[in-house]
């Protein structure tokens, strides 16, 4: 007789959700000890209140004065669906990079805010200041829908209102309930006290159906198998790379008015090297949803994975591998039966451009924006570089409404048109380039942050590309490339924070001072790389990028992107072009 299947073991990170009390955990203990550091269970719990335990490691195994190898220190992140924030908000993070982080302030490729370098004695702080400008930090990281992604652009017409609007809506209807966080940043948590919030009981874990309860209607007390990603776009601008995430929504135009949403499901960039049941994947056509459908719709699949994701290794616990598991008839089919009804089939529409804002728009009302290029998102001074202080400067000038975008830079709104040279004048005076000024290679490219802070990165990322760029550029003006429009992205490990899977280029640190180079993406963001090299050293990456692109200006196909021409090419021949023409 044949035993019966035995059901897999919750991994670690599943038995401290279940245990945790809604998010509570030790964390408000641990707030009040002595040590800087925080036990393993609420280092897994605090992601989900927006801040990762970090040390850096410029001085790890540098020994302390307490004995001590690492110096600990917290990430906050400030969740901020669509990008949109005020001048006071924007300011108001500015002052805390200063008072208690390390003096810089990080636009991410979520269009989220980051500070870094704060210590665990300013956490409590920090995170109630920030909710004290309107925003919060709940849900920018862990198990849960994270910050949902919109087109930033702040043109006054109905199609980008429509969808920013629904951008808030979905964050709003995904948001976690739980009252934990409230009662551990916003009040006092002196008293230690251990409340299960909601007054919900506990209940054995399982590792499939984790239904929703009084506490946290969507989520239940398991909360999601793994990090939920979710983005909005019109049909001509995917600026925000709509097919990497778990769910992606392109709007359908019946001439100027959006009739609904194309849903994309099952795009994730994080991969694992060594464990080949891992890989990245872009969205697939899922359905046709109308405007009245589309939150439910969203709401259906987030459930689905809720119950279904795998909760045993963490490893393949994303959407895209239940997707890859299941096939995309048998999903669609489980969406519905949580829907309630048939989901109607995808329409013809596919994305035709990508826009970064860069540079001056009119907005459509008298007024203007500007598109700011921030170098790897770090907003920070030096001295001859002030960003930072340009921008206290201009937010309190001008006031003007913020937006950031998924390239880590940032957008200037409703600025007069008698302004805008004052605008531009302020930026020069503080030493900051304005867009115009950046080249191609450097205005389309963008790293993670990964070392001395991220302590999954391999290598380094945000410090070693913008030399590596100094270095392309000269190349590509010497070959009259220096206008082609492509996109480069690097990352210091494996985990895609920096989406390299599917640009023109994308690096990803594979050793110390080594990376994988992919090649034959796309702007558009819809064709994933392939491996061209691996584990190439950092002063062989700049040779190896050129090489491809004396290729590429040898046979063009008119005027087919970078990209497409690698893809077109494909492997095998840009390794015989360049091993016949070794750098």
């Amino acid at each position: 007789m044949s035993q019966p299947r035995k059901a897999p073991t919750p991994s670690s990170v599943e038995v401290y959700k279940s245990e945790s009390r809604y998010l509570r955990g030790d964390i408000g203990e641990e707030l009040n000890d002595d040590n800087d550091f925080f036990g393993k269970g609420s280092i897994q719990l605090l992601k989900h209140h927006g801040t990762y335990e970090q040390d850096d490691r410029d001085v790890r195994g540098q020994i302390r004065d307490d004995g001590s190898k690492k110096r600990f220190i917290y990430m906050v992140r400030t969740r901020i669906p669509g990008g949109i924030l005020s001048s006071a908000q924007l300011l108001a993070e500015l002052d805390l990079c200063d008072e208690v982080g390390n003096s810089t302030l990080r636009i991410t490729s979520r269009q989220a805010l980051q500070l870094h370098g704060v210590l665990k004695s300013d956490l409590q702080k920090t995170l109630k200041k920030i909710n004290d400008t309107q925003l919060t930090t709940l849900a920018a990281c862990g198990d849960v829908a994270r910050n949902t992604m919109c087109c930033p652009a702040p043109y006054n017409d109905a199609q980008h209102q429509e969808i920013q609007e629904l951008a808030q809506a979905i964050a709003e209807r995904l948001q976690p309930q739980t009252s934990v966080y409230h009662e551990l940043w916003l009040t006092d948590t002196t008293t230690g006290e251990k409340v299960i919030a909601g007054g919900a009981s506990e209940q054995d874990t399982s590792l499939s159906g984790h239904p929703g309860d009084e506490t946290e209607p969507l989520y239940g007390k398991q909360y999601l198998p793994r990090k939920f990603k979710i983005g909005v776009i019109l049909p001509y601008d995917n600026c925000i790379d709509v097919y990497t995430h778990d769910v992606g929504l392109i709007a359908v135009l019946d001439g100027d008015k959006i009739v609904g949403y194309n849903v994309l499901a099952g795009g994730g960039q994080g991969r694992t090297p060594s464990a080949e049941k891992t890989f990245a994947a872009l969205g697939q056509k899922l359905c046709f949803a109308t405007k009245e459908q589309v939150i439910d719709v969203v709401q259906s699949i987030v459930q689905v994975q809720r119950d279904h994701g795998d909760r045993s290794d963490r490893k393949v616990a994303r959407l895209k591998y239940l997707i890859h598991n299941w096939g995309l008839d048998k999903f669609r089919e489980t969406v519905e039966q949580y829907y309630g009804n048939p989901l109607a089939p995808p329409d013809p529409t596919e994305i035709t451009d990508h826009d970064d804002h860069m540079g001056w728009h009119a907005q459509g009302d008298g007024n203007w924006f500007y598109g700011l290029n921030v170098e790897n998102g770090r907003i920070k001074d030096t001295s001859n570089y002030r960003l930072k202080s340009a921008l206290r400067t201009l937010c309190h000038q001008f006031e003007p409404g913020i937006r950031l975008t998924a390239h880590q830079s940032l957008i200037l709104t409703n600025i007069h048109e008698s302004d805008k040279s004052e605008v531009e004048s302020v930026l020069t005076r503080h030493g900051v380039p304005l867009s115009n000024d950046f080249s191609n290679a450097r205005r389309w490219s963008m790293a993670c942050v990964a070392w001395p802070t991220c302590g999954l990165s391999i290598t380094e990322s945000e410090r070693a590309l913008p030399g590596m760029i100094d270095q392309l550029e000269q190349e590509l003006e010497n070959l009259g490339l220096a206008e082609e429009r492509f996109t480069l992205r690097m990352t210091g490990c494996p985990n895609g924070c920096a989406r390299p899977y599917n640009p023109d280029i994308g690096l990803v640190g594979r050793a110390r001072e080594k990376y994988t180079l992919y090649v034959g993406g796309a702007l558009l963001g819809n064709r994933l790389a392939f491996i061209h090299r691996d584990m190439v050293p950092s002063d062989e990456v700049v040779p190896s990028i050129v090489k491809l692109f004396e290729f590429f200006k040898e046979e063009r196909a008119g005027d087919e992107t970078f990209g497409d021409f690698c893809a077109r090419q494909g492997n095998a021949a840009l390794l015989n072009y360049a091993d016949s023409n070794p750098l």
